[in-house]
Protein backbone atom coordinates (compact mmCIF):
# COMPACT_ATOMS: atom_id res chain seq x y z
CA UNK A 1 0.00 0.00 0.00
CA UNK A 2 1.29 3.29 -1.04
CA UNK A 3 1.82 6.16 1.53
CA UNK A 4 -1.27 7.70 1.28
CA UNK A 5 -3.33 5.13 1.25
CA UNK A 6 -1.69 3.69 4.39
CA UNK A 7 -2.18 6.97 6.28
CA UNK A 8 -5.58 7.08 5.09
CA UNK A 9 -6.42 3.85 6.49
CA UNK A 10 -4.88 4.84 10.22
CA UNK A 11 -6.83 7.96 10.13
CA UNK A 12 -9.83 6.25 9.21
CA UNK A 13 -9.57 3.71 11.83
CA UNK A 14 -9.16 6.95 14.46
CA UNK A 15 -12.00 8.13 13.12
CA UNK A 16 -14.49 5.33 13.50
CA UNK A 17 -12.64 5.75 17.26
CA UNK A 18 -14.23 8.66 17.77
CA UNK A 19 -17.47 8.14 15.79
CA UNK A 20 -18.06 5.05 18.49
CA UNK A 21 -18.99 8.05 21.11
CA UNK A 22 -21.66 10.93 21.20
CA UNK A 23 -21.18 13.67 18.46
CA UNK A 24 -20.46 17.33 18.58
CA UNK A 25 -20.57 19.05 15.85
CA UNK A 26 -20.69 17.42 11.98
CA UNK A 27 -20.40 20.34 9.12
CA UNK A 28 -20.46 20.31 5.23
CA UNK A 29 -19.22 22.55 3.66
CA UNK A 30 -17.39 23.54 0.05
CA UNK A 31 -15.86 25.71 -2.46
CA UNK A 32 -16.30 25.60 -6.43
CA UNK A 33 -15.10 28.01 -8.64
CA UNK A 34 -14.85 28.17 -12.25
CA UNK A 35 -12.40 30.50 -14.83
CA UNK A 36 -11.32 31.77 -17.66
CA UNK A 37 -8.58 33.10 -18.97
CA UNK A 38 -6.91 34.77 -21.99
CA UNK A 39 -3.52 35.06 -22.69
CA UNK A 40 -2.01 36.95 -25.19
CA UNK A 41 1.86 36.60 -24.70
CA UNK A 42 3.74 34.81 -27.34
CA UNK A 43 2.25 31.44 -26.96
CA UNK A 44 -1.69 32.74 -27.00
CA UNK A 45 -3.90 30.50 -25.95
CA UNK A 46 -7.58 30.39 -23.87
CA UNK A 47 -8.29 28.65 -20.85
CA UNK A 48 -11.34 27.76 -18.78
CA UNK A 49 -11.42 25.33 -15.99
CA UNK A 50 -13.98 24.37 -12.56
CA UNK A 51 -12.56 23.87 -9.26
CA UNK A 52 -14.50 22.35 -6.48
CA UNK A 53 -13.02 21.93 -2.60
CA UNK A 54 -15.57 19.92 -0.61
CA UNK A 55 -14.81 19.82 3.11
CA UNK A 56 -15.92 17.83 5.52
CA UNK A 57 -15.36 18.45 9.44
CA UNK A 58 -16.45 16.99 12.81
CA UNK A 59 -15.50 18.06 16.50
CA UNK A 60 -16.07 16.45 19.70
CA UNK A 61 -15.75 17.80 22.97
CA UNK A 62 -14.58 16.03 26.12
CA UNK A 63 -13.70 17.65 29.57
CA UNK A 64 -9.99 16.44 28.79
CA UNK A 65 -9.55 18.38 25.28
CA UNK A 66 -11.60 18.65 22.33
CA UNK A 67 -10.84 15.78 19.35
CA UNK A 68 -11.62 17.27 15.40
CA UNK A 69 -10.86 15.99 12.22
CA UNK A 70 -10.69 17.59 8.72
CA UNK A 71 -11.29 15.91 5.06
CA UNK A 72 -11.20 17.80 1.96
CA UNK A 73 -10.77 16.85 -1.43
CA UNK A 74 -9.20 19.03 -4.31
CA UNK A 75 -11.28 18.09 -7.62
CA UNK A 76 -10.09 20.13 -11.03
CA UNK A 77 -10.36 20.27 -14.83
CA UNK A 78 -8.68 22.23 -17.19
CA UNK A 79 -9.11 23.04 -21.08
CA UNK A 80 -5.99 25.21 -22.90
CA UNK A 81 -6.97 25.42 -26.53
CA UNK A 82 -4.87 27.96 -28.99
CA UNK A 83 -7.53 29.16 -31.94
CA UNK A 84 -7.85 27.22 -34.77
CA UNK A 85 -4.64 25.12 -33.60
CA UNK A 86 -4.44 22.31 -30.70
CA UNK A 87 -6.24 21.93 -27.20
CA UNK A 88 -5.04 20.12 -23.77
CA UNK A 89 -7.87 18.69 -21.22
CA UNK A 90 -6.05 17.85 -17.96
CA UNK A 91 -7.68 17.40 -14.34
CA UNK A 92 -7.27 16.20 -11.14
CA UNK A 93 -8.96 14.50 -8.07
CA UNK A 94 -6.35 14.46 -5.02
CA UNK A 95 -6.59 14.82 -1.18
CA UNK A 96 -6.30 18.55 -0.37
CA UNK A 97 -6.82 18.04 3.80
CA UNK A 98 -6.66 15.39 5.76
CA UNK A 99 -5.84 15.65 9.55
CA UNK A 100 -7.08 14.40 12.94
CA UNK A 101 -6.55 16.71 15.83
CA UNK A 102 -6.34 16.49 19.91
CA UNK A 103 -6.52 20.33 21.57
CA UNK A 104 -6.74 22.21 24.97
CA UNK A 105 -6.61 25.45 25.92
CA UNK A 106 -2.76 25.50 25.79
CA UNK A 107 -1.83 22.38 23.45
CA UNK A 108 -2.33 21.29 19.94
CA UNK A 109 -1.41 18.22 18.02
CA UNK A 110 -2.16 17.21 14.60
CA UNK A 111 -1.36 14.40 12.12
CA UNK A 112 -2.08 14.07 8.62
CA UNK A 113 -2.10 16.26 5.29
CA UNK A 114 -1.95 19.72 6.57
CA UNK A 115 -0.43 23.18 6.03
CA UNK A 116 2.15 24.42 7.76
CA UNK A 117 3.14 28.05 7.33
CA UNK A 118 4.98 30.73 9.95
CA UNK A 119 6.95 33.73 9.73
CA UNK A 120 6.18 37.71 9.40
CA UNK A 121 6.43 38.63 5.84
CA UNK A 122 3.76 39.02 3.78
CA UNK A 123 4.53 37.99 -0.34
CA UNK A 124 7.99 37.19 -0.75
CA UNK A 125 9.00 35.02 2.51
CA UNK A 126 12.15 33.15 2.78
CA UNK A 127 10.38 31.26 5.43
CA UNK A 128 7.88 29.74 2.91
CA UNK A 129 9.61 26.33 3.51
CA UNK A 130 6.41 23.73 3.47
CA UNK A 131 3.60 26.46 1.58
CA UNK A 132 2.85 27.84 -2.16
CA UNK A 133 1.04 30.36 -1.18
CA UNK A 134 0.63 33.13 -3.77
CA UNK A 135 -1.13 36.61 -2.99
CA UNK A 136 -2.20 36.83 -6.09
CA UNK A 137 -4.64 33.80 -6.19
CA UNK A 138 -8.06 34.50 -5.08
CA UNK A 139 -8.24 31.27 -3.88
CA UNK A 140 -4.93 31.57 -1.73
CA UNK A 141 -4.52 27.72 -2.91
CA UNK A 142 -1.24 25.51 -1.60
CA UNK A 143 -0.55 22.12 -1.01
CA UNK A 144 -0.20 20.16 2.20
CA UNK A 145 2.32 18.05 3.86
CA UNK A 146 2.00 14.68 5.60
CA UNK A 147 3.12 14.75 9.07
CA UNK A 148 2.29 15.92 12.55
CA UNK A 149 2.54 19.35 14.26
CA UNK A 150 2.70 19.69 17.74
CA UNK A 151 1.81 23.11 19.45
CA UNK A 152 2.38 24.11 22.62
CA UNK A 153 0.97 27.67 23.88
CA UNK A 154 2.06 29.71 27.00
CA UNK A 155 0.55 31.76 29.23
CA UNK A 156 2.90 34.93 28.28
CA UNK A 157 1.36 34.20 24.31
CA UNK A 158 4.95 32.74 23.87
CA UNK A 159 4.52 29.38 21.91
CA UNK A 160 6.02 26.04 20.79
CA UNK A 161 6.17 24.31 17.69
CA UNK A 162 7.50 20.70 16.87
CA UNK A 163 6.80 18.66 13.43
CA UNK A 164 8.05 15.26 11.85
CA UNK A 165 7.33 15.20 8.20
CA UNK A 166 6.76 12.53 5.87
CA UNK A 167 9.75 12.54 3.49
CA UNK A 168 8.72 13.82 -0.40
CA UNK A 169 10.54 12.96 -2.90
CA UNK A 170 9.00 16.51 -5.15
CA UNK A 171 11.23 19.29 -3.55
CA UNK A 172 9.01 22.06 -1.83
CA UNK A 173 9.39 25.97 -2.11
CA UNK A 174 13.20 26.97 -2.49
CA UNK A 175 14.27 23.70 -2.22
CA UNK A 176 16.19 22.28 -5.81
CA UNK A 177 15.87 18.50 -4.40
CA UNK A 178 13.04 16.15 -2.96
CA UNK A 179 14.23 14.16 0.04
CA UNK A 180 15.66 10.58 0.55
CA UNK A 181 12.62 8.81 1.10
CA UNK A 182 14.24 6.37 3.88
CA UNK A 183 14.83 9.62 6.05
CA UNK A 184 12.24 11.58 8.03
CA UNK A 185 12.59 15.37 7.78
CA UNK A 186 11.71 17.17 11.27
CA UNK A 187 12.16 20.72 13.03
CA UNK A 188 10.18 23.16 15.48
CA UNK A 189 9.84 27.01 16.19
CA UNK A 190 9.32 29.29 18.69
CA UNK A 191 7.85 32.56 18.98
CA UNK A 192 8.33 34.81 21.75
CA UNK A 193 6.91 38.07 22.54
CA UNK A 194 8.94 41.04 22.60
CA UNK A 195 8.12 44.74 23.55
CA UNK A 196 5.78 45.86 20.94
CA UNK A 197 6.11 42.51 18.78
CA UNK A 198 7.32 39.34 18.47
CA UNK A 199 9.73 37.02 17.21
CA UNK A 200 10.59 33.42 15.68
CA UNK A 201 13.22 31.43 16.04
CA UNK A 202 12.93 28.01 13.40
CA UNK A 203 14.81 24.95 12.25
CA UNK A 204 14.42 22.16 10.19
CA UNK A 205 16.62 19.12 8.93
CA UNK A 206 16.46 16.59 6.13
CA UNK A 207 18.63 14.47 4.31
CA UNK A 208 18.44 15.75 0.64
CA UNK A 209 18.36 13.35 -2.53
CA UNK A 210 20.68 15.23 -5.32
CA UNK A 211 20.06 11.94 -7.60
CA UNK A 212 18.74 12.18 -11.01
CA UNK A 213 18.96 16.24 -10.77
CA UNK A 214 19.83 18.59 -14.02
CA UNK A 215 22.13 20.88 -11.75
CA UNK A 216 25.22 21.14 -11.81
CA UNK A 217 25.72 19.91 -8.37
CA UNK A 218 27.34 16.15 -7.18
CA UNK A 219 24.80 13.46 -7.11
CA UNK A 220 24.60 11.82 -3.21
CA UNK A 221 21.23 10.09 -2.69
CA UNK A 222 21.68 11.64 1.27
CA UNK A 223 23.44 15.16 1.93
CA UNK A 224 22.41 16.30 5.57
CA UNK A 225 20.53 19.95 5.08
CA UNK A 226 20.10 22.59 7.71
CA UNK A 227 17.49 25.11 7.68
CA UNK A 228 17.15 28.15 9.99
CA UNK A 229 14.85 30.96 10.27
CA UNK A 230 14.75 34.23 12.11
CA UNK A 231 11.93 36.70 12.10
CA UNK A 232 10.20 39.60 13.82
CA UNK A 233 7.48 41.88 13.58
CA UNK A 234 6.32 44.63 15.39
CA UNK A 235 3.41 47.59 15.63
CA UNK A 236 5.04 51.03 15.72
CA UNK A 237 2.67 53.10 14.23
CA UNK A 238 3.54 51.65 10.94
CA UNK A 239 4.06 47.82 10.87
CA UNK A 240 7.75 46.83 10.55
CA UNK A 241 9.44 43.10 10.27
CA UNK A 242 11.87 40.88 8.85
CA UNK A 243 12.34 37.47 7.43
CA UNK A 244 15.39 35.58 6.97
CA UNK A 245 16.55 32.33 6.48
CA UNK A 246 19.85 29.88 6.30
CA UNK A 247 20.36 26.76 4.61
CA UNK A 248 23.42 25.12 5.03
CA UNK A 249 24.74 21.20 3.93
CA UNK A 250 26.99 19.33 5.32
CA UNK A 251 28.78 18.52 1.86
CA UNK A 252 29.62 20.91 -1.03
CA UNK A 253 26.88 21.34 -3.40
CA UNK A 254 29.27 23.70 -5.04
CA UNK A 255 27.67 27.40 -5.60
CA UNK A 256 24.34 25.80 -3.98
CA UNK A 257 26.05 24.59 -0.63
CA UNK A 258 24.93 27.66 1.70
CA UNK A 259 21.92 30.09 1.03
CA UNK A 260 20.91 33.00 2.88
CA UNK A 261 17.72 34.80 2.41
CA UNK A 262 16.64 38.17 3.78
CA UNK A 263 13.47 40.16 3.52
CA UNK A 264 13.07 43.18 5.17
CA UNK A 265 9.16 44.76 4.71
CA UNK A 266 6.79 47.40 6.16
CA UNK A 267 3.20 48.17 5.52
CA UNK A 268 0.75 51.50 6.43
CA UNK A 269 -2.79 52.27 6.00
CA UNK A 270 -3.25 56.00 4.55
CA UNK A 271 -6.34 57.78 5.63
CA UNK A 272 -7.20 58.27 1.70
CA UNK A 273 -10.85 58.12 0.89
CA UNK A 274 -11.92 54.53 2.69
CA UNK A 275 -8.06 53.59 3.19
CA UNK A 276 -5.54 52.85 1.13
CA UNK A 277 -2.91 50.14 2.62
CA UNK A 278 0.50 49.87 0.80
CA UNK A 279 2.73 46.74 1.80
CA UNK A 280 6.77 47.08 0.60
CA UNK A 281 8.73 44.27 1.03
CA UNK A 282 12.42 43.43 -0.48
CA UNK A 283 14.16 40.40 -0.84
CA UNK A 284 17.63 39.98 -1.16
CA UNK A 285 18.71 36.15 -1.60
CA UNK A 286 22.54 34.48 -2.62
CA UNK A 287 24.35 31.29 -2.71
CA UNK A 288 27.65 30.29 -2.67
CA UNK A 289 30.62 27.79 -1.46
CA UNK A 290 31.39 29.72 1.66
CA UNK A 291 28.59 30.53 4.26
CA UNK A 292 27.65 34.74 3.39
CA UNK A 293 30.25 34.72 0.94
CA UNK A 294 28.29 35.40 -2.58
CA UNK A 295 29.63 36.12 -5.90
CA UNK A 296 26.29 37.81 -6.70
CA UNK A 297 22.75 37.68 -5.14
CA UNK A 298 19.24 38.25 -6.12
CA UNK A 299 17.56 41.25 -5.08
CA UNK A 300 13.56 41.32 -5.34
CA UNK A 301 11.17 43.63 -4.50
CA UNK A 302 7.33 43.75 -4.06
CA UNK A 303 4.66 46.12 -3.66
CA UNK A 304 0.94 45.45 -2.63
CA UNK A 305 -1.94 48.60 -2.89
CA UNK A 306 -5.08 47.54 -1.72
CA UNK A 307 -8.57 49.89 -1.63
CA UNK A 308 -11.63 49.65 -0.86
CA UNK A 309 -14.58 51.25 -2.55
CA UNK A 310 -17.08 49.56 -0.32
CA UNK A 311 -17.51 46.76 2.22
CA UNK A 312 -17.69 44.35 -0.48
CA UNK A 313 -15.72 45.70 -3.16
CA UNK A 314 -11.83 45.58 -2.98
CA UNK A 315 -9.30 47.31 -5.69
CA UNK A 316 -5.66 45.51 -5.50
CA UNK A 317 -2.47 46.04 -7.49
CA UNK A 318 0.48 43.59 -6.99
CA UNK A 319 4.15 44.95 -8.66
CA UNK A 320 7.57 42.88 -8.17
CA UNK A 321 10.61 43.68 -9.27
CA UNK A 322 13.38 41.16 -10.15
CA UNK A 323 16.45 44.08 -10.00
CA UNK A 324 19.56 41.10 -11.02
CA UNK A 325 17.44 40.20 -14.24
CA UNK A 326 15.48 43.49 -14.97
CA UNK A 327 11.93 41.71 -15.05
CA UNK A 328 8.47 43.38 -13.86
CA UNK A 329 5.68 41.27 -12.75
CA UNK A 330 2.59 43.55 -13.00
CA UNK A 331 -1.11 42.08 -11.10
CA UNK A 332 -4.34 44.54 -10.92
CA UNK A 333 -7.00 42.81 -9.52
CA UNK A 334 -10.93 43.80 -8.91
CA UNK A 335 -13.17 41.77 -5.96
CA UNK A 336 -17.03 42.28 -5.68
CA UNK A 337 -18.35 40.04 -3.15
CA UNK A 338 -22.23 39.29 -3.41
CA UNK A 339 -23.67 36.90 -0.51
CA UNK A 340 -21.84 33.79 -1.12
CA UNK A 341 -20.30 34.56 -4.47
CA UNK A 342 -17.31 36.21 -5.17
CA UNK A 343 -16.74 37.34 -8.52
CA UNK A 344 -12.49 38.44 -9.81
CA UNK A 345 -11.77 40.36 -12.32
CA UNK A 346 -7.74 39.92 -12.53
CA UNK A 347 -5.09 41.38 -15.81
CA UNK A 348 -1.34 40.84 -15.32
CA UNK A 349 1.71 41.38 -17.38
CA UNK A 350 4.39 39.21 -16.25
CA UNK A 351 7.91 37.88 -18.01
CA UNK A 352 6.97 34.79 -20.09
CA UNK A 353 9.76 32.84 -17.79
CA UNK A 354 8.71 33.68 -14.83
CA UNK A 355 10.96 33.21 -11.81
CA UNK A 356 8.33 33.49 -8.61
CA UNK A 357 9.65 31.35 -5.86
CA UNK A 358 6.04 30.64 -4.81
CA UNK A 359 4.85 29.53 -7.87
CA UNK A 360 1.75 26.50 -7.67
CA UNK A 361 2.40 22.32 -8.03
CA UNK A 362 -0.02 22.58 -10.85
CA UNK A 363 0.24 25.12 -13.81
CA UNK A 364 0.98 28.35 -13.86
CA UNK A 365 -1.16 30.90 -15.75
CA UNK A 366 0.59 34.35 -15.05
CA UNK A 367 3.09 33.95 -17.38
CA UNK A 368 3.20 37.01 -19.94
CA UNK A 369 0.24 39.15 -20.20
CA UNK A 370 -3.51 38.21 -20.06
CA UNK A 371 -6.67 38.99 -18.73
CA UNK A 372 -8.94 36.12 -16.24
CA UNK A 373 -12.23 36.06 -14.37
CA UNK A 374 -13.13 33.63 -11.89
CA UNK A 375 -16.42 32.89 -9.44
CA UNK A 376 -16.29 31.28 -6.67
CA UNK A 377 -19.01 30.28 -4.59
CA UNK A 378 -19.02 29.02 -0.87
CA UNK A 379 -21.42 27.22 0.95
Amino acid sequence: MNRPGTILVMFLFSVSVLFAQTSDTLLFSGQASAWANANFGEDATIWTGARYLPQLNYSLERPSGKFDFEVSLNAYGNLGFRPYDSSIVEGRIKPYRLWLRYSTSQLELRLGLQKINFGSAAFIRPLMWFDQVDPRDPLQLTDGVWGMLGRYYFLNNANLWLWVLYPSSEPKTWEFAGTNMHFPEFGGRIQYPVPGGEMGLSYHHRQTDTRGNSLEIPEIDAVPENRIGLDGKWDVGVGLWFEASQTSFSESLNALTHQTMLAVGTDYTFGAGNGLNVVFEHLVYGSGEEAFHFPSALNFSGISVTYPLNMFTHLNAIFYYDWSNRNSYNYLSFKRQLKRLDLHLMAYWNPENALMPNQPSERNLYTGAGLQCMLVFSH
